[in-house]
């Protein structure tokens, strides 16, 4: 099969080797021209990927339209808040006809567009002439690039209202090490890979403030629960928040080493602003800008989620991250409701 890739870093880097390990003819897009022109030259990424190297027959390319024209089933891997732009790029240069051709879109970037709130499968149906959801997936789930890249067993699921297209990308992308399974929740599996991001930055800020055990599971816990609240407002399916997309990508992203947003949070619980904390990261943390998309969705919403509003209030407006774990702990004592 001919599979497209649009993003080359870590997770696109990952993906690229482990399908064309199963037998896919791959090519990946790279925006910049110069991370195009290395990536040939290495064949590696020395800060997002390092030790990885990309198979020789895995052509990269910063023409777009090369990988659309070429594929059957195309792979988004591009940071969130870009992603209308790059679909508005591929709306203009690349034919029609040769983007109706693509039998799938395979969505594996994770979050919720800052100015209009949408999910990402919204915003490739706004924005690619004819493309309806039977013609998209999502792929979530507990997935480290660093771990995938070296085959670490993996489990995800592949989400889609097309269970056809679901057990097709669950069929070709499975490995022995990487295994998926199908789902038909595209809204629940979306919320899910956003809001986890922002509640592992609040469990890296615990982290920064030298916090404990007991600090962690609470988060972790309370964390699911605004997880849910926004789910059942925006139609998901609750049983989705207990499966691989839900608790199992939370567990990961809040514990894990090679958790960026775990880490952005570290950071500003050892007192660095955000900005600091972002100047030493090398990729992108994507739950620093969904953090101002779910805090947003709750406010719209009149959705209690007091993890969510603490940690944009620390994020933006400055707040110590002492004062915001204070003001949730001493929040009016209730029953415990989901």
């Amino acid at each position: 099969m001919n599979i497209g890739i649009l993003g080359a870093g870590s997770w696109g880097i990952a993906l690229s080797a482990l399908l064309q390990r199963r037998g896919h003819t791959v090519r990946m897009w790279e925006f910049s021209a110069a991370d195009a022109h290395m990536l040939l030259t290495k064949r590696e990424h020395p800060k997002k990927l390092p030790g990885i190297i990309i198979p020789p027959e895995v052509m990269i390319t910063s023409n777009v339209g090369d990988v659309i024209t070429a594929s059957e089933i195309i792979v988004c891997v591009v940071p969130t808040q870009t992603t209308r732009q790059t679909m508005k790029t591929i709306a203009s240069s690349v034919n029609a006809s040769a983007i109706d051709a693509v039998q799938g879109w395979v969505i594996a970037s994770k979050g919720i567009e800052c100015e209009t709130l949408c999910l990402i499968t919204d915003i490739l149906m706004q924005e690619l002439p004819g493309i309806k959801s039977d013609r998209l997936v999502v792929l979530s789930g507990p997935s480290h690039a660093e771990e995938v890249s070296r085959d670490i067993p993996t489990a995800v699921v592949a989400a889609s209202e097309n269970f056809n297209l679901a057990t097709r990308v669950q069929n070709e992308f499975s490995t022995e090490s990487f295994r998926i399974y199908t789902n038909s929740d595209v809204v629940g599996v979306q919320l899910s890979g956003g809001v986890k991001n922002v509640i592992a930055i609040a469990a890296g800020i615990c982290d920064g403030l030298g916090f404990g055990d007991n600090t962690k599971g609470a988060i972790l816990t309370r964390g699911m629960v605004e997880m849910v609240r926004l789910g059942r407002r925006m139609g998901a399916q609750e049983q989705t928040f207990s499966g691989l997309a839900g608790i199992g990508d939370l567990i990961t992203t809040c514990m894990s080493r090679h958790s960026r947003n775990r880490k952005v949070g570290e950071m500003i619980g050892k007192g660095m602003n955000l900005s600091e904390a972002l100047g030493q990261m090398v990729m992108v943390a994507e739950g620093v800008d969904t953090t101002k998309s779910v805090n947003s969705l709750a406010e719209k919403n009149s959705i209690e989620m007091p993890i969510t509003e603490e940690v944009y209030k620390t994020l933006f407006e400055g707040k110590d991250a002492k004062l915001a774990a204070r003001d949730l702990m001493t929040r009016q004592s209730k029953p415990e409701r989901w």
